[in-house]
């Protein structure tokens, strides 16, 4: 963006809903929001069972209560990671700094990639435990589709993460040229557009023609020959 940094303008200007809500980040940030609500509210709502001999509840991932507690911590982190990058992404172009914004931008590459990590780990864990689960466990087959979609979003999570965490790479490698080009960052002292000051050659004598002027001494003193050769025919 001209005249900006990080992929927002100069601070100050006007807040626009509509530009904020096409950028690409943006749009993935709600998607992964959406995402992790499906995954923790599936598994809260129909992630655990009722034992039929204990009355007891149970995790549906295989009885292990780790794999539902993980799901679980996971979905909501992310839901509010998603609720305070979107928040950032609307102070974003009130930044003035560009230092701030650089490390801004450096965190949301950090977390995002962090986040696509733990989805993977999450994916990988869910799926596993869904797949040794017995079938005597639930002879109902209660909450398998909602165990179903809190795999399934997990995996699609991986992808929303990761694509947050390359958008924000994309940002700061134009935030960094256009940091270097800017205006704001060039030396007045160096500024190529001030012309310079015409060289003139201090006067070698009185002004001999008498007009006030400055005398000033020919480029080249034998590019006039003395009158007297020309006489003689030299």
């Amino acid at each position: 963006m001209e005249g900006g940094a990080y992929g927002a303008g100069k601070a100050g200007g006007a807040f626009d809903p509509h530009t904020l809500i096409r950028q690409p980040h943006t749009i993935l940030r709600v998607v992964s929001w959406v995402f992790s609500i499906v995954v923790f509210g599936s598994i809260v709502n129909e992630g655990y069972l009722n034992s039929s001999l204990k009355g007891e509840e149970f995790c549906i991932y295989n009885r292990n209560s780790s794999a539902c507690s993980y799901g679980v911590t996971v979905g909501v982190l992310a839901f509010l990671t998603c609720m305070l990058y979107l928040a950032l992404d609307v102070y974003f172009p009130q930044i003035s700094s560009v230092k701030d914004r650089k490390k801004a931008v450096l965190s949301d590459i950090g977390v995002s990639a962090f986040w696509a990590f733990l989805w993977f780990v999450g994916f990988c864990y869910l799926a596993n435990q869904w797949q040794v689960s017995k079938p005597e466990d639930n002879p109902l087959n209660e909450g398998t589709d909602a165990a179903r979609a809190a795999i399934a979003f997990s995996f699609f999570s991986i992808f929303s993460w990761a694509g947050q965490a390359v958008l924000a790479f994309q940002r700061y490698q134009i935030g960094a040229d256009s940091a270097l080009f800017s205006q704001d960052y060039m030396d007045p002292s160096q500024d190529s557009s001030m012309p310079y000051a015409p060289y003139v050659e201090p006067s070698t004598g009185p002004d001999p023609a008498g007009m006030g002027g400055t005398y000033q001494q020919p480029a080249n003193a034998f590019d006039t020959e003395p009158q007297g050769y020309q006489s003689q025919g030299y």
